[in-house]
Protein backbone atom coordinates (compact mmCIF):
# COMPACT_ATOMS: atom_id res chain seq x y z
CA UNK A 1 0.00 0.00 0.00
CA UNK A 2 1.27 3.48 -1.02
CA UNK A 3 0.97 6.89 1.52
CA UNK A 4 0.19 9.79 -0.13
CA UNK A 5 0.62 12.92 1.65
CA UNK A 6 0.17 16.71 0.94
CA UNK A 7 -3.24 16.18 -0.87
CA UNK A 8 -5.07 19.56 -1.18
CA UNK A 9 -8.63 20.48 -1.71
CA UNK A 10 -10.96 23.06 -1.49
CA UNK A 11 -12.76 23.29 2.15
CA UNK A 12 -16.31 22.86 0.45
CA UNK A 13 -14.64 19.87 -2.46
CA UNK A 14 -17.13 17.20 -3.35
CA UNK A 15 -16.52 13.30 -2.23
CA UNK A 16 -15.50 12.33 -6.04
CA UNK A 17 -12.69 14.70 -6.08
CA UNK A 18 -10.98 13.23 -3.54
CA UNK A 19 -10.54 9.80 -5.73
CA UNK A 20 -9.63 12.07 -8.68
CA UNK A 21 -6.98 13.66 -6.79
CA UNK A 22 -5.39 10.23 -6.17
CA UNK A 23 -5.58 9.44 -10.13
CA UNK A 24 -4.01 13.04 -10.80
CA UNK A 25 -1.34 12.65 -8.61
CA UNK A 26 -0.06 8.92 -9.35
CA UNK A 27 -0.92 9.63 -13.26
CA UNK A 28 -2.70 6.33 -13.35
CA UNK A 29 -6.67 5.52 -14.89
CA UNK A 30 -9.48 4.33 -12.73
CA UNK A 31 -9.18 0.85 -13.70
CA UNK A 32 -5.74 0.46 -11.31
CA UNK A 33 -7.06 2.33 -8.52
CA UNK A 34 -8.00 -0.82 -6.33
CA UNK A 35 -9.07 1.08 -3.30
CA UNK A 36 -7.80 3.97 -0.53
CA UNK A 37 -8.71 5.01 2.63
CA UNK A 38 -8.21 8.34 4.37
CA UNK A 39 -5.26 8.04 7.18
CA UNK A 40 -5.51 11.77 8.29
CA UNK A 41 -7.55 14.90 7.49
CA UNK A 42 -6.12 18.45 8.66
CA UNK A 43 -6.87 22.22 7.75
CA UNK A 44 -4.72 25.03 6.50
CA UNK A 45 -6.49 27.90 7.86
CA UNK A 46 -3.71 30.75 7.47
CA UNK A 47 -6.18 32.44 4.73
CA UNK A 48 -9.05 31.90 6.82
CA UNK A 49 -11.31 32.74 3.44
CA UNK A 50 -9.86 30.06 1.67
CA UNK A 51 -9.91 26.76 4.08
CA UNK A 52 -8.18 24.21 2.22
CA UNK A 53 -8.19 20.51 3.17
CA UNK A 54 -4.48 18.65 3.38
CA UNK A 55 -4.91 14.67 3.16
CA UNK A 56 -2.83 11.94 3.92
CA UNK A 57 -4.17 8.95 2.02
CA UNK A 58 -3.55 4.85 1.81
CA UNK A 59 -3.70 3.97 -1.63
CA UNK A 60 -3.92 0.41 -3.19
CA UNK A 61 -3.50 0.26 -6.94
CA UNK A 62 -2.42 -2.88 -9.11
CA UNK A 63 1.50 -1.34 -9.90
CA UNK A 64 2.33 -0.53 -6.09
CA UNK A 65 5.86 -1.20 -7.02
CA UNK A 66 6.07 -0.04 -10.51
CA UNK A 67 5.04 3.75 -8.54
CA UNK A 68 7.25 3.24 -5.55
CA UNK A 69 10.37 3.10 -8.36
CA UNK A 70 8.33 6.23 -10.67
CA UNK A 71 8.15 8.70 -7.48
CA UNK A 72 11.05 7.53 -5.56
CA UNK A 73 12.03 11.05 -5.16
CA UNK A 74 8.47 12.20 -4.25
CA UNK A 75 8.82 12.68 -0.89
CA UNK A 76 4.82 12.79 -0.48
CA UNK A 77 4.57 9.30 -1.94
CA UNK A 78 5.75 6.47 0.24
CA UNK A 79 5.28 2.95 1.06
CA UNK A 80 2.69 3.07 4.00
CA UNK A 81 4.34 1.94 7.05
CA UNK A 82 3.48 -1.29 9.00
CA UNK A 83 1.77 0.63 12.12
CA UNK A 84 0.16 -2.64 13.60
CA UNK A 85 0.80 -2.91 17.03
CA UNK A 86 3.59 -6.33 18.28
CA UNK A 87 4.36 -6.95 21.79
CA UNK A 88 7.36 -7.31 23.33
CA UNK A 89 6.95 -10.79 25.93
CA UNK A 90 4.37 -12.87 27.24
CA UNK A 91 4.34 -14.00 30.30
CA UNK A 92 5.12 -17.31 31.04
CA UNK A 93 2.10 -19.74 32.61
CA UNK A 94 3.71 -19.57 36.09
CA UNK A 95 4.17 -15.95 37.40
CA UNK A 96 6.56 -15.78 40.41
CA UNK A 97 5.22 -12.17 41.42
CA UNK A 98 2.75 -9.83 39.84
CA UNK A 99 3.55 -6.30 38.30
CA UNK A 100 2.18 -3.00 40.42
CA UNK A 101 0.81 -0.02 38.67
CA UNK A 102 0.48 2.91 41.02
CA UNK A 103 -1.97 5.62 39.29
CA UNK A 104 -4.76 4.70 36.91
CA UNK A 105 -4.49 8.25 34.57
CA UNK A 106 -3.72 7.47 30.87
CA UNK A 107 -0.10 6.17 31.62
CA UNK A 108 -1.75 3.96 34.34
CA UNK A 109 -4.42 2.54 32.30
CA UNK A 110 -2.20 1.83 29.48
CA UNK A 111 0.85 0.20 31.64
CA UNK A 112 -1.93 -1.45 33.01
CA UNK A 113 -4.00 -2.39 30.04
CA UNK A 114 -0.81 -4.01 27.42
CA UNK A 115 0.70 -5.76 31.10
CA UNK A 116 -2.56 -7.46 31.34
CA UNK A 117 -2.33 -7.86 27.22
CA UNK A 118 0.74 -9.74 27.43
CA UNK A 119 -0.02 -12.12 30.24
CA UNK A 120 1.28 -10.38 32.78
CA UNK A 121 -2.00 -10.30 35.51
CA UNK A 122 -0.83 -7.21 36.71
CA UNK A 123 -2.69 -5.15 40.38
CA UNK A 124 -3.48 -1.33 39.26
CA UNK A 125 -3.93 0.75 41.88
CA UNK A 126 -5.25 3.99 42.40
CA UNK A 127 -5.84 6.47 44.98
CA UNK A 128 -9.24 8.04 43.73
CA UNK A 129 -12.66 6.25 43.12
CA UNK A 130 -13.66 4.82 39.88
CA UNK A 131 -15.10 6.93 37.26
CA UNK A 132 -18.47 7.40 37.92
CA UNK A 133 -18.31 7.87 41.77
CA UNK A 134 -15.25 10.23 41.16
CA UNK A 135 -17.61 12.07 38.68
CA UNK A 136 -20.34 12.69 41.34
CA UNK A 137 -17.35 13.92 43.61
CA UNK A 138 -16.33 16.46 41.13
CA UNK A 139 -19.36 17.88 40.36
CA UNK A 140 -20.14 18.09 44.04
CA UNK A 141 -17.45 20.14 44.27
CA UNK A 142 -18.12 22.50 41.67
CA UNK A 143 -21.49 22.63 42.60
CA UNK A 144 -21.70 22.50 46.71
CA UNK A 145 -17.93 23.41 47.24
CA UNK A 146 -17.53 20.09 49.09
CA UNK A 147 -14.04 19.02 48.00
CA UNK A 148 -13.21 14.98 48.58
CA UNK A 149 -9.03 15.51 48.57
CA UNK A 150 -9.06 11.62 47.04
CA UNK A 151 -11.66 12.62 44.70
CA UNK A 152 -11.51 15.26 42.17
CA UNK A 153 -10.43 16.56 38.98
CA UNK A 154 -6.94 15.66 39.73
CA UNK A 155 -7.15 12.09 41.61
CA UNK A 156 -9.51 9.20 40.26
CA UNK A 157 -9.60 6.48 37.60
CA UNK A 158 -9.11 8.11 34.23
CA UNK A 159 -6.34 10.65 35.90
CA UNK A 160 -7.12 14.71 35.12
CA UNK A 161 -7.06 13.94 31.40
CA UNK A 162 -11.00 13.12 32.19
CA UNK A 163 -12.19 16.29 33.05
CA UNK A 164 -10.31 17.98 30.15
CA UNK A 165 -11.09 18.86 26.49
CA UNK A 166 -9.58 15.11 25.79
CA UNK A 167 -7.29 16.33 22.96
CA UNK A 168 -5.16 13.29 21.43
CA UNK A 169 -2.51 14.76 19.91
CA UNK A 170 0.76 15.39 20.68
CA UNK A 171 4.31 16.60 19.57
CA UNK A 172 6.35 13.25 21.13
CA UNK A 173 8.57 11.64 18.47
CA UNK A 174 6.83 8.13 18.05
CA UNK A 175 8.98 6.22 15.71
CA UNK A 176 7.10 2.97 16.72
CA UNK A 177 3.53 4.46 16.20
CA UNK A 178 2.84 3.43 20.00
CA UNK A 179 -0.04 6.48 19.52
CA UNK A 180 -2.05 3.90 17.30
CA UNK A 181 -2.04 1.53 19.48
CA UNK A 182 -3.53 4.15 21.81
CA UNK A 183 -5.84 5.52 19.31
CA UNK A 184 -6.97 1.98 18.61
CA UNK A 185 -7.44 1.05 21.86
CA UNK A 186 -9.71 3.85 22.82
CA UNK A 187 -11.83 3.60 19.43
CA UNK A 188 -11.96 -0.16 20.58
CA UNK A 189 -13.33 1.50 24.15
CA UNK A 190 -15.82 3.38 22.19
CA UNK A 191 -14.51 6.37 20.96
CA UNK A 192 -15.69 7.89 17.54
CA UNK A 193 -13.96 6.42 14.63
CA UNK A 194 -13.41 9.93 13.43
CA UNK A 195 -10.14 10.12 16.05
CA UNK A 196 -7.86 7.78 13.43
CA UNK A 197 -7.96 10.34 11.17
CA UNK A 198 -8.60 14.17 11.92
CA UNK A 199 -5.76 16.50 12.68
CA UNK A 200 -6.56 17.53 15.90
CA UNK A 201 -8.97 14.63 17.66
CA UNK A 202 -10.49 15.30 20.81
CA UNK A 203 -12.90 13.06 22.85
CA UNK A 204 -14.79 15.23 25.84
CA UNK A 205 -15.36 14.51 29.14
CA UNK A 206 -18.47 12.04 28.79
CA UNK A 207 -17.36 10.15 26.26
CA UNK A 208 -13.39 9.36 28.40
CA UNK A 209 -16.09 8.01 31.10
CA UNK A 210 -17.85 5.02 29.06
CA UNK A 211 -14.51 4.47 27.52
CA UNK A 212 -12.60 4.60 31.01
CA UNK A 213 -14.79 1.76 32.58
CA UNK A 214 -14.31 -0.37 28.90
CA UNK A 215 -10.28 -0.47 29.28
CA UNK A 216 -10.45 -1.13 33.35
CA UNK A 217 -13.45 -4.42 32.12
CA UNK A 218 -10.06 -5.51 29.11
CA UNK A 219 -7.88 -5.49 32.52
CA UNK A 220 -10.17 -7.52 34.02
CA UNK A 221 -11.31 -9.96 31.85
CA UNK A 222 -7.14 -10.53 31.09
CA UNK A 223 -6.67 -11.58 34.82
CA UNK A 224 -5.37 -8.16 35.77
CA UNK A 225 -6.77 -6.54 38.52
CA UNK A 226 -8.00 -2.91 39.63
CA UNK A 227 -8.60 -1.72 42.91
CA UNK A 228 -9.73 1.56 43.87
CA UNK A 229 -9.50 4.24 47.18
CA UNK A 230 -5.88 2.42 47.51
CA UNK A 231 -3.11 5.02 48.20
CA UNK A 232 0.34 4.17 48.53
CA UNK A 233 2.00 5.43 51.70
CA UNK A 234 5.04 3.94 51.53
CA UNK A 235 7.63 2.02 49.60
CA UNK A 236 9.76 -1.01 50.78
CA UNK A 237 13.77 -1.14 49.52
CA UNK A 238 16.74 -3.03 49.93
CA UNK A 239 19.83 -2.01 49.88
CA UNK A 240 22.12 -3.42 47.21
CA UNK A 241 25.45 -1.73 46.90
CA UNK A 242 25.19 1.83 45.81
CA UNK A 243 21.35 1.39 44.60
CA UNK A 244 18.09 -0.03 45.73
CA UNK A 245 15.93 -2.58 44.99
CA UNK A 246 11.98 -2.30 45.18
CA UNK A 247 10.38 -5.07 47.29
CA UNK A 248 6.96 -3.77 47.73
CA UNK A 249 4.44 -1.10 48.99
CA UNK A 250 2.37 -0.26 51.76
CA UNK A 251 -1.60 0.71 51.53
CA UNK A 252 -2.84 3.86 53.61
CA UNK A 253 -5.01 0.50 54.79
CA UNK A 254 -1.91 -0.79 56.21
CA UNK A 255 -1.95 -3.74 53.68
CA UNK A 256 1.50 -4.44 52.04
CA UNK A 257 1.83 -6.22 49.09
CA UNK A 258 5.39 -7.83 48.14
CA UNK A 259 6.79 -7.09 44.67
CA UNK A 260 9.96 -6.16 42.51
CA UNK A 261 8.21 -4.44 39.96
CA UNK A 262 6.56 -0.94 40.14
CA UNK A 263 5.26 1.34 37.91
CA UNK A 264 4.81 4.77 39.42
CA UNK A 265 2.35 7.00 37.33
CA UNK A 266 0.80 8.88 40.11
CA UNK A 267 0.22 12.31 38.09
CA UNK A 268 1.37 15.44 38.54
CA UNK A 269 -1.00 16.80 41.66
CA UNK A 270 0.83 13.23 43.58
CA UNK A 271 2.67 16.08 46.01
CA UNK A 272 2.45 13.93 49.35
CA UNK A 273 3.93 10.70 46.92
CA UNK A 274 6.39 12.87 45.46
CA UNK A 275 7.82 14.29 48.96
CA UNK A 276 7.72 10.71 50.53
CA UNK A 277 9.51 9.48 47.33
CA UNK A 278 12.37 12.26 48.26
CA UNK A 279 12.52 11.40 51.80
CA UNK A 280 13.22 7.70 51.08
CA UNK A 281 15.97 8.98 48.58
CA UNK A 282 14.68 8.24 45.12
CA UNK A 283 16.42 10.34 42.56
CA UNK A 284 14.28 13.69 41.87
CA UNK A 285 15.50 17.15 40.10
CA UNK A 286 12.85 20.04 40.36
CA UNK A 287 12.14 20.89 36.32
CA UNK A 288 10.76 24.12 34.62
CA UNK A 289 6.55 24.15 34.18
CA UNK A 290 4.43 26.84 33.37
CA UNK A 291 1.96 29.58 35.50
CA UNK A 292 -1.04 31.46 34.92
CA UNK A 293 -4.75 32.43 34.14
CA UNK A 294 -7.82 31.20 32.31
CA UNK A 295 -8.63 33.21 29.53
CA UNK A 296 -12.28 33.19 27.94
CA UNK A 297 -13.86 34.56 25.45
CA UNK A 298 -17.43 33.98 23.49
CA UNK A 299 -16.33 30.95 21.13
CA UNK A 300 -17.74 33.48 18.18
CA UNK A 301 -15.28 35.86 18.58
CA UNK A 302 -12.40 33.34 17.93
CA UNK A 303 -14.50 31.63 14.85
CA UNK A 304 -14.45 34.58 12.90
CA UNK A 305 -11.05 35.27 13.28
CA UNK A 306 -9.71 31.98 12.78
CA UNK A 307 -12.27 30.92 10.15
CA UNK A 308 -13.81 34.03 8.53
CA UNK A 309 -16.99 33.50 6.62
CA UNK A 310 -16.30 29.56 6.64
CA UNK A 311 -16.96 29.95 10.63
CA UNK A 312 -19.01 27.23 11.65
CA UNK A 313 -18.40 25.09 9.22
CA UNK A 314 -19.06 20.84 10.05
CA UNK A 315 -15.75 19.80 9.23
CA UNK A 316 -13.97 22.67 10.88
CA UNK A 317 -15.79 23.01 14.36
CA UNK A 318 -15.58 25.30 16.84
CA UNK A 319 -11.75 27.09 16.37
CA UNK A 320 -8.91 26.56 18.60
CA UNK A 321 -5.83 28.58 18.64
CA UNK A 322 -1.90 27.97 19.63
CA UNK A 323 -0.25 31.45 20.66
CA UNK A 324 3.36 32.15 21.92
CA UNK A 325 4.87 35.58 22.16
CA UNK A 326 8.46 36.09 23.94
CA UNK A 327 8.96 38.46 26.01
CA UNK A 328 11.33 41.97 26.67
CA UNK A 329 11.72 40.63 30.36
CA UNK A 330 13.22 37.06 28.88
CA UNK A 331 9.75 35.31 29.55
CA UNK A 332 7.51 32.95 26.93
CA UNK A 333 3.95 33.30 27.13
CA UNK A 334 1.71 30.78 25.18
CA UNK A 335 -1.88 29.30 24.82
CA UNK A 336 -1.74 25.98 26.93
CA UNK A 337 -4.94 22.86 27.05
CA UNK A 338 -6.85 25.52 24.76
CA UNK A 339 -10.50 24.54 25.07
CA UNK A 340 -12.87 25.31 22.19
CA UNK A 341 -16.92 25.37 23.18
CA UNK A 342 -15.82 24.77 26.49
CA UNK A 343 -16.12 25.67 30.47
CA UNK A 344 -13.13 26.53 33.35
CA UNK A 345 -13.34 24.26 35.87
CA UNK A 346 -12.04 24.31 39.50
CA UNK A 347 -9.42 21.71 40.10
CA UNK A 348 -8.02 22.10 43.33
CA UNK A 349 -7.03 18.74 44.90
CA UNK A 350 -5.58 20.56 48.69
CA UNK A 351 -8.16 22.27 50.80
CA UNK A 352 -7.72 25.90 50.92
CA UNK A 353 -6.22 26.80 47.65
CA UNK A 354 -7.60 27.11 44.16
CA UNK A 355 -7.05 25.95 41.18
CA UNK A 356 -8.15 26.81 37.56
CA UNK A 357 -7.97 24.14 34.70
CA UNK A 358 -10.51 23.97 30.82
CA UNK A 359 -12.99 21.34 30.08
CA UNK A 360 -14.90 20.66 26.67
CA UNK A 361 -17.52 18.32 25.93
CA UNK A 362 -17.30 16.04 22.19
CA UNK A 363 -19.78 18.31 20.75
CA UNK A 364 -17.46 21.83 21.88
CA UNK A 365 -20.97 23.95 22.28
CA UNK A 366 -20.77 25.40 25.13
CA UNK A 367 -20.87 29.39 24.44
CA UNK A 368 -17.21 30.19 25.53
CA UNK A 369 -13.74 29.52 24.43
CA UNK A 370 -10.97 28.89 27.03
CA UNK A 371 -7.59 28.31 27.54
CA UNK A 372 -4.64 28.84 29.64
CA UNK A 373 -2.84 31.37 29.43
CA UNK A 374 0.95 30.86 30.79
CA UNK A 375 4.63 31.94 31.55
CA UNK A 376 7.09 30.06 31.53
CA UNK A 377 9.32 29.21 34.98
CA UNK A 378 12.78 27.93 35.77
CA UNK A 379 14.07 25.51 39.09
CA UNK A 380 15.98 29.08 39.50
CA UNK A 381 12.66 30.45 40.10
CA UNK A 382 11.32 28.58 42.79
CA UNK A 383 14.60 26.42 44.51
CA UNK A 384 16.38 28.23 47.36
CA UNK A 385 18.94 26.14 46.46
CA UNK A 386 20.52 22.73 44.69
CA UNK A 387 18.96 21.03 47.44
CA UNK A 388 15.70 22.64 47.28
CA UNK A 389 14.31 19.74 44.66
CA UNK A 390 10.58 19.76 45.63
CA UNK A 391 10.53 23.93 45.56
CA UNK A 392 8.19 23.92 42.81
CA UNK A 393 5.63 22.50 44.63
CA UNK A 394 6.01 24.89 47.50
CA UNK A 395 5.69 27.82 45.04
CA UNK A 396 2.33 26.17 43.08
CA UNK A 397 1.09 26.10 46.68
CA UNK A 398 1.71 29.24 47.73
CA UNK A 399 -0.27 31.00 44.76
CA UNK A 400 -3.18 28.90 45.07
CA UNK A 401 -3.51 29.72 48.41
CA UNK A 402 -2.92 33.73 47.23
CA UNK A 403 -6.08 32.50 44.74
CA UNK A 404 -8.07 30.76 47.79
CA UNK A 405 -8.28 34.00 49.84
CA UNK A 406 -8.71 36.74 47.34
CA UNK A 407 -11.71 34.35 45.74
CA UNK A 408 -12.97 34.84 49.34
CA UNK A 409 -11.99 31.98 51.07
CA UNK A 410 -14.85 29.94 49.68
CA UNK A 411 -13.34 27.96 46.82
CA UNK A 412 -14.52 30.63 44.41
CA UNK A 413 -11.78 31.79 42.07
CA UNK A 414 -10.29 35.52 41.90
CA UNK A 415 -11.27 36.79 38.19
CA UNK A 416 -10.35 40.44 36.20
CA UNK A 417 -11.79 41.36 33.24
CA UNK A 418 -8.72 41.66 30.36
CA UNK A 419 -9.73 45.54 29.87
CA UNK A 420 -8.66 46.35 33.47
CA UNK A 421 -6.11 44.05 34.00
CA UNK A 422 -4.73 45.53 31.11
CA UNK A 423 -5.19 49.42 32.72
CA UNK A 424 -4.01 47.99 36.12
CA UNK A 425 -7.48 48.63 37.87
CA UNK A 426 -9.81 46.50 39.78
CA UNK A 427 -13.03 44.43 38.23
CA UNK A 428 -16.55 44.78 39.86
CA UNK A 429 -19.02 42.79 37.67
CA UNK A 430 -18.48 40.87 34.05
CA UNK A 431 -19.55 42.62 30.26
CA UNK A 432 -20.19 40.61 27.27
CA UNK A 433 -17.84 37.43 28.43
CA UNK A 434 -19.79 35.62 31.71
CA UNK A 435 -17.12 33.47 33.18
CA UNK A 436 -17.99 30.17 33.29
CA UNK A 437 -16.19 28.82 36.27
CA UNK A 438 -18.30 26.46 38.79
CA UNK A 439 -18.59 27.08 41.70
CA UNK A 440 -17.90 31.10 41.04
CA UNK A 441 -15.82 33.95 40.67
CA UNK A 442 -15.17 37.29 42.43
CA UNK A 443 -13.74 40.20 40.79
CA UNK A 444 -10.85 41.16 42.05
CA UNK A 445 -7.19 42.63 40.93
CA UNK A 446 -5.19 39.78 39.72
CA UNK A 447 -1.89 41.62 40.01
CA UNK A 448 -1.18 39.66 43.33
CA UNK A 449 -2.13 36.12 42.44
CA UNK A 450 1.38 35.87 40.45
CA UNK A 451 4.63 37.17 40.80
CA UNK A 452 5.54 40.53 39.38
CA UNK A 453 7.64 39.51 36.18
CA UNK A 454 4.52 36.73 35.42
CA UNK A 455 2.19 39.85 35.54
CA UNK A 456 4.31 41.92 33.28
CA UNK A 457 4.70 38.96 31.14
CA UNK A 458 1.13 38.42 30.57
CA UNK A 459 0.48 42.05 30.28
CA UNK A 460 2.68 42.43 27.28
CA UNK A 461 1.88 39.21 25.25
CA UNK A 462 -2.32 40.08 25.20
CA UNK A 463 -1.97 42.86 23.02
CA UNK A 464 0.71 41.07 20.64
CA UNK A 465 -1.98 37.89 20.90
CA UNK A 466 -4.84 40.35 19.69
CA UNK A 467 -2.31 41.32 16.38
CA UNK A 468 -3.00 37.51 15.58
CA UNK A 469 -6.54 36.99 16.98
CA UNK A 470 -8.82 40.08 16.26
CA UNK A 471 -10.53 40.58 19.37
CA UNK A 472 -8.19 38.27 22.07
CA UNK A 473 -7.50 41.06 24.13
CA UNK A 474 -10.96 42.87 23.89
CA UNK A 475 -11.82 44.42 27.68
CA UNK A 476 -14.83 42.18 28.13
CA UNK A 477 -12.61 39.00 27.80
CA UNK A 478 -12.12 37.29 31.13
CA UNK A 479 -8.98 36.31 33.45
CA UNK A 480 -9.85 33.86 36.34
CA UNK A 481 -7.18 32.72 38.34
CA UNK A 482 -4.83 30.27 39.04
CA UNK A 483 -3.20 28.31 36.81
CA UNK A 484 -0.52 26.04 38.59
CA UNK A 485 -1.00 22.34 37.36
CA UNK A 486 0.45 22.61 33.18
CA UNK A 487 2.91 19.89 34.50
CA UNK A 488 4.79 18.34 36.81
CA UNK A 489 7.26 20.67 39.18
CA UNK A 490 9.91 17.87 39.41
CA UNK A 491 11.39 14.84 37.41
CA UNK A 492 11.58 11.66 38.83
CA UNK A 493 14.72 10.70 36.82
CA UNK A 494 15.14 7.19 35.09
CA UNK A 495 17.42 5.10 32.78
CA UNK A 496 16.74 5.99 29.25
CA UNK A 497 16.77 2.26 28.34
CA UNK A 498 15.47 0.21 30.73
CA UNK A 499 13.14 3.18 31.94
CA UNK A 500 13.70 1.98 35.50
CA UNK A 501 14.66 4.89 38.35
CA UNK A 502 18.48 5.55 38.05
CA UNK A 503 18.84 3.96 41.34
CA UNK A 504 16.17 2.03 42.51
CA UNK A 505 15.70 -1.02 40.68
CA UNK A 506 12.41 -2.02 39.71
CA UNK A 507 11.12 1.24 40.21
CA UNK A 508 9.83 2.84 37.03
CA UNK A 509 8.73 6.21 37.05
CA UNK A 510 5.89 7.10 34.30
CA UNK A 511 3.85 9.76 32.66
CA UNK A 512 3.08 13.06 33.46
CA UNK A 513 3.81 12.91 37.14
CA UNK A 514 6.83 11.50 36.36
CA UNK A 515 8.25 14.30 33.90
CA UNK A 516 7.76 12.26 31.05
CA UNK A 517 4.26 13.20 29.09
CA UNK A 518 2.23 15.83 28.80
CA UNK A 519 -1.33 15.14 27.92
CA UNK A 520 -3.31 12.31 27.57
CA UNK A 521 -1.80 10.66 24.24
CA UNK A 522 1.80 11.27 25.65
CA UNK A 523 0.87 9.83 28.68
CA UNK A 524 -0.63 6.73 27.10
CA UNK A 525 2.34 6.06 24.96
CA UNK A 526 4.80 6.30 27.96
CA UNK A 527 2.33 3.84 30.08
CA UNK A 528 2.59 1.21 26.85
CA UNK A 529 6.64 2.23 26.84
CA UNK A 530 6.90 1.50 30.61
CA UNK A 531 4.50 -1.89 30.38
CA UNK A 532 7.23 -2.78 27.69
CA UNK A 533 10.28 -2.22 29.91
CA UNK A 534 8.25 -4.19 32.72
CA UNK A 535 7.58 -7.32 30.95
CA UNK A 536 11.19 -7.15 29.56
CA UNK A 537 13.02 -6.73 33.05
CA UNK A 538 10.47 -9.43 34.38
CA UNK A 539 11.12 -12.03 32.02
CA UNK A 540 14.95 -11.01 33.03
CA UNK A 541 14.76 -11.69 36.59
Amino acid sequence: MLRLTNIKLELNHQPEQLQQAVLEKLNISEQQLVDFTVFKRGYDARRKNNIILMYTLDVETTINDKLLAQFEKDQNVKLTPDMAYKFVAQAPEQLSQRPVVIGMGPCGLFAGLVLAQMGFKPIVLERGKEVRERTKDTFGFWRKKLLNTESNVQFGEGGAGTFSDGKLYSQVKDPKHYSRKVLNEFVEAGAPEEILYVSKPHIGTFKLVTMVEQMRNKIFELGGEVRFEQRVDDFHFEEQGDSKQVTGITLASGEKIDTNFVALAIGHSARDTFEMLHEKGVFIKPKPFSVGFRIEHEQSVIDDARFGQNAGHPILGAADYKLVHHCNNGRSVYSFCMCPGGTVVAAASEEGRVVTNGMSQYSRHERNANSAIVVGIEPKDFCKDENDVLGGIEFQRRLEEIAFTLGGETYDAPCQLVGDFLAGRKSGEHGEVEPSYKPGVHYTDLSETLPDYAIDAIREALPAFERKIKGFSKKDATLTAVETRTSSPIQITRDKETLQSLNVQGLFPAGEGAGYAGGILSAGIDGIKIAEAMAIAMLKA
